[in-house]
């Protein structure tokens, strides 16, 4: 089953508790000390468009590329059931969110943002330099001059100082009950750490079972190895930091947000 298939389904259950306003509120954050004109936003691997949604409601015009049907229609609903607030809030930046299918490493919208954001270890999952690299041109192409890029990833120094562990997550809702087990496997040769999910999912009424396996490979970055991939992509480092604490980078910073800009 490929990554983010069935799995989708079941996406916005799982993160739940994921603190997506807190994400958004510093996200925009790094927009205002970085661009405090930005107004178009272009978000890169979207998912079910909760931070774009968020992002919107802020007054950012939004579009949101994934490459996954399933996320995007997750997305359309939550935007089709934005409430009359949001939908008030959505009119002040122009239009609603946009959402659209596509391949972060070859997407070409035709249009270029004040910012671009690719949040939630996007960049992670893209786990060969030639991945990267298309991502990260993706990225040049689609910013305007003077724009600024924002995004995230498993930082590489606490991967192998803390290492992944094995975990079990149990949710449910109204309708289904999800138990996930995720089994981490190292790679240090690649820089990367495969993630093994094992999903049960079971439905409250009538009882039935449904098994899910997925595999997600995650690349870990180091921040010379980032600074060596901006620099082949026409971009260049402006900060980095752990993503939400803003403090500096570590040995115990899981998520690093780096961002960057066009290179003159």
């Amino acid at each position: 089953m490929s990554v983010f298939g069935a799995y989708s389904q079941y996406y916005d259950l799982l993160y739940k508790d994921k603190d997506y306003a807190g994400e958004a509120a510093y996200v925009r954050s790094l927009i205002e000390r970085h661009h405090p004109l930005a107004r178009s936003v272009l978000d890169l691997g979207c998912g079910t468009g909760r931070h774009a949604l968020l992002l919107a409601e802020s007054g950012y015009r939004m579009t949101g590329i994934d490459r996954s049907p399933d996320m995007l229609k997750a997305a359309k609903a939550q935007l089709a059931s934005a409430t009359p607030a949001s939908a008030a809030r959505f009119a002040s930046s122009g239009a609603a969110p946009t959402f659209l299918e596509g391949d972060v490493r070859s997407v070409r919208t035709g249009q270029k943002f004040d910012v671009v954001v690719s949040l939630f270890h996007v960049m992670s999952y893209q786990t060969s330099n030639d991945d990267l690299k298309a991502a990260l041109l993706t990225v040049r192409e689609h910013l305007l001059p003077g724009g600024v890029a924002i995004f995230d990833c498993w930082y590489g120094p606490t991967v192998l100082s803390e290492r992944p562990t094995a975990r079990t997550r149990h949710l449910e809702d109204e309708r289904i009950a999800v138990v996930r087990k995720a089994e981490p496997a190292l790679h240090p040769n690649r820089n990367c750490v495969d993630v093994n999910y094992h999903v049960l999912i079971t439905d409250k009424q009538s009882g039935a079972v449904e098994e899910l396996r997925e595999t997600h490979t995650m690349r870990y970055l180091f921040s010379p190895e980032v600074e060596l991939l901006l620099q082949s992509s026409g971009l260049e480092l402006k900060d980095s930091a752990e993503f939400m604490t803003d403090k500096p980078l570590g040995l115990d910073t899981w998520t690093a947000v780096f961002v960057v800009t066009a290179s003159p």
